[in-house]
């Protein structure tokens, strides 16, 4: 991308970030409506509003919701159920940034059906999946190829998250760091400016508050409270393996029980409505149980039970198949965590030593969100914009490595998107090198007029075809062209030694019958695994295996070069040099 490419995917970005904002806008004040529909009273207070209504007003919205959204995913999604972050993720590594439209918007409905009737999930999930689809939309109206669509894709995820979080600095890389998988040069500009548009159109609506409302004073009291953030990455990190695990086991057991895809919702809403009664704060993105424990307002008594209630609730919903994200759940698990081992610290320690509950929760969130999410750098940034505090972004950068170590030690991925990638087949590290090779074709590499001969030919026209040719195999072809079979040089001088001097043996009597052979029209893949199998250096190439009409040979190193090309301009892409 150079020159006015350069210049026309830079002012694209700004028309994505711009769009991400635009729908992020009417995304979120469609959850405020509906919230307010199905609960009343002030929904930035959902959990203090639901505590007082009666026990039938709390139970029915989640249930008939419920209702709603399976029936509006039937209708809409090809599966019956919710895409998410994942789903980007794959698009971005391996399907060259391509998304379908009409899929992306209904999901992002489905996400703001779900949280308008309480549903214990996140916004920012479905933000960034249609940030991402906006950006991919726009790739495919102007017919761009693979790096410019994965680059605006990436757009619409920076902008989303910048305007979720009022963070562009984080939502710029948060897009490089999980969508993108690197920091191409090409697209670190274009990502960084949709980050800015979708941040200045959410500022212009919403205002430039923070998404969370931060105590005064918040701060790193003491170096020596450092063990204790290490002690709460650990423990983020275990509640992340736990969370992520129950999340997958119970998405594998609803698809095997079956109950209609329709109907788990309901099932869900039903479940989170008893536990709404005991615990309101699990309705919803929960920012305003998290607000209160930044302000260091929960005790351990109050913290411990939320915090298990609403891990069982966004299990229940997400497992289930209401539409949301991750992210603001673990935001506010990672929250009230930190509050609890905060008020422990804080009750066993000096207050010259503890940074106060409120300083815990905020390190819980960065680390609870890091490991659920794959994005450390990012949600370190994230604290970092939100409190302009360097000092206590330490003590989350501290939580922050630790909680991904053992989350990832304790289950294998990267990231909750990369598990649930990976129950599908896909592995984003090596499949995004098998897709290029997949899309590389036998007929680009294939040497045509190999030598061959008829099948009644003699030993000295055999010879005499390999003195000519100067290779070590010969094709025997019939006279349409079809592939009989293959002399190789070795096989020939052996069986020459062997035989009696008055026998004359024909060239179907020296091939190998039904040899291994490629069609035009097979992957550069396939064909490095079949000429592996065969322990061969070169191997046939037919027009197809109806006719098996024999059209040239391909060579191991042809293939051996292509395959290194290929990985060559895979890393030149993620370098972003230009003629990539």
């Amino acid at each position: 991308m150079v020159n006015n490419d350069w210049l026309l995917v830079s002012l694209l970005a700004v028309v994505v970030g711009g769009l991400t904002g635009c729908g992020i806008i009417v995304f979120r004040e469609g959850i405020v409506l509906l919230e307010g529909l199905s609960y009343g009273g002030d929904i930035h207070y959902l959990a203090s509003t639901v505590a007082l209504l009666p026990w039938w007003a709390v139970m029915l919205p989640p249930v008939l919701g419920g209702l709603v959204v399976g029936l509006w995913h039937r209708l809409t999604m090809p599966t019956g159920r919710p895409e998410n972050v994942s789903h980007v993720v794959e698009a971005a590594v391996l399907r060259g940034g391509r998304m379908p439209v009409r899929r992306g918007l209904a999901s992002a409905v489905g996400a703001m059906l779900s949280l308008g009737f309480g549903a214990s999930v996140g916004r920012e999930g479905p933000a960034v999946h249609l940030g991402a689809t906006l950006g991919a939309w726009l790739a495919r109206t102007f017919h761009f190829g693979r790096g410019v669509s994965r680059t605006l894709l990436g757009c619409g995820a920076a902008a989303a998250v910048a305007a979720s979080f009022n963070a562009p600095i984080a939502g710029a890389l948060f897009a490089h760091e999980v969508v993108v998988g690197h920091y191409a040069a090409s697209a670190f500009a274009p990502v960084v400016m949709s980050s800015l548009a979708g941040t200045i159109v959410s500022r212009l609506w919403f205002g430039a508050e923070p998404a969370f409302a931060l105590t005064l004073g918040l701060n790193l009291t003491s170096f020596f409270g450092f063990p204790v953030f290490i002690i709460l990455g650990v423990v983020c990190g275990l509640v992340a393996a736990v969370f992520m695990t129950s999340l997958v086991l119970t998405d594998w057991a609803t698809r095997r029980s079956g109950v209609p895809p329709w109907l788990r919702p309901a099932i869900a809403g039903l479940g989170l409505g008893g536990i709404a009664m005991a615990y309101p704060e699990v309705l919803g993105v929960g920012y305003e149980v998290t607000t209160q424990s930044l302000a260091g307002g929960l005790s351990f008594d109050q913290a411990v039970p939320i915090a298990a209630a609403k891990i069982v609730a966004t299990v229940l919903c997400l497992g289930f198949g209401f539409g949301g994200g991750v992210f603001s759940p673990s935001l506010t698990i990672g929250a009230v965590i930190g509050a609890a081992v905060g008020a422990l610290a804080t009750a066993a320690a000096p207050a010259a030593l503890s940074s106060g509950p409120g300083a815990y929760a905020l390190v819980g969130m960065g680390a609870m969100a890091a490991a659920v999410l794959g994005a450390p750098i990012s949600t370190c940034l994230i604290v970092f914009e939100m409190t302009a505090n360097y000092p206590l972004t330490l003590g989350v950068m501290a939580a922050v490595v630790v909680a991904t170590v053992v989350s990832q030690g304790l289950t294998g991925h990267r990231s909750l998107f990369h598990w649930q990638l990976s129950r599908r087949g896909l592995d984003v590290d090596r499949d995004r090198e098998r897709q290029m090779m997949r899309e590389i074709r036998v007929q680009s590499v294939v040497t045509p007029n190999p030598p061959t001969v008829p099948p009644d030919a003699g030993t000295a026209a055999i010879a005499a075809a390999f003195r000519d040719h100067g290779g070590e195999k010969l094709f025997v072809v019939d006279g349409a062209g079809r592939l009989l079979g293959s002399i190789a040089l070795p096989d020939v001088m052996a069986v020459l030694m062997e035989r009696a001097p008055e026998t004359h043996p024909t060239a179907m009597d020296l091939a190998l019958t039904e040899p291994p052979a490629l069609a035009l029209l097979e992957t550069l893949s396939e064909a490095i695994d079949a000429i592996e199998a065969s322990g061969e250096s070169q191997m046939a190439v037919v027009r197809d295996r109806a006719t098996m009409r024999l059209v040239g040979v391909v060579h191991e190193r042809d293939l051996m070069r292509t395959y290194a090309g290929t990985l060559g301009r895979l890393r030149a892409e993620e370098r972003g040099d230009p003629d990539h």
